[in-house]
């Protein structure tokens, strides 16, 4: 893919409106479960300031904002404007920003722990990313993504190859309209590096003690780390 940012930022752009309902039509719901298991990885105690990376519809950063209650801040950036849009009213009291992942406008060591969901798959480079999320983490700050994942149980395997291929393309096509997102969704899951080298890549970026819990028979991840 020769400029992926690009092809990225218009996919976004167009599935915007139906880009909550879907998820939630397609994760069976499994979505909410996905983002409350998200923030209870940070440890949250109170009164932390937290960067939503790719904060997309801002559903993670209202789930930020709810859990971590009076004197938190939350902040969501993304780089697609239409989402955003979608994101103000449901990201709670959230502050959210237009910006790329690669170049974020904030001082080092700004953030006490970060959040990354669902877009690690979509950047050109990962560890570049993973750096700059990094550099804007104070050290000893967690950084916690959440990411699709592939079963290693051959049962689970075929099920979910077979989920991927036909049924998730074809929902998807129904209810956006947009036959080529939910092409590349798919494509993008069975294409993403495996754990242990996303932990590898997590390391290179500056955090420490990288480790990953599976949830729902292994569809979904969550890798959790610590700024050196």
């Amino acid at each position: 893919m020769k400029d992926k940012a690009a092809y990225v930022r218009g996919m976004f752009s167009a599935i915007a409106g139906r880009y909550d309902l879907l998820n939630t039509l397609l994760s069976f719901g499994r979505d909410r479960h996905w983002r409350s298991s998200t923030v209870s990885a940070l440890g949250l105690i109170g009164g932390e300031a937290v960067l939503d990376v790719a904060t997309g519809t801002g559903r993670l950063a209202r789930e930020l904002g709810r859990r971590m209650g009076v004197g938190g801040v939350v902040v969501g950036l993304d780089f697609c404007p239409e989402m955003l849009h979608r994101a103000r009213g449901k990201a709670g009291s959230a502050e959210l920003l237009l910006a790329t992942v690669e170049r974020m406008p904030f001082p080092d060591n700004t953030f006490d722990c970060a959040t990354v969901g669902f877009a690690l798959r979509n950047v050109p480079d990962v560890e570049r990313m993973l750096r700059e999320t990094a550099r804007v983490v104070k050290p000893g700050g967690r950084v916690v993504c959440l990411e699709f994942s592939r079963p290693r149980h051959p049962v689970f395997q075929t099920m979910h190859r077979l989920y991927l291929s036909f049924i998730l393309p074809l929902v998807g096509r129904l209810i956006s309209g947009d036959r080529e997102a939910y092409v590349y969704l798919p494509r993008s899951i069975m294409e993403f590096c495996e754990p242990e080298e996303l932990h590898r890549l997590m390391g290179n970026a500056g955090l420490a003690h990288p480790h990953s819990r599976p949830l729902t028979w292994s569809v979904v991840a969550i890798h959790t780390a610590t700024k050196s």
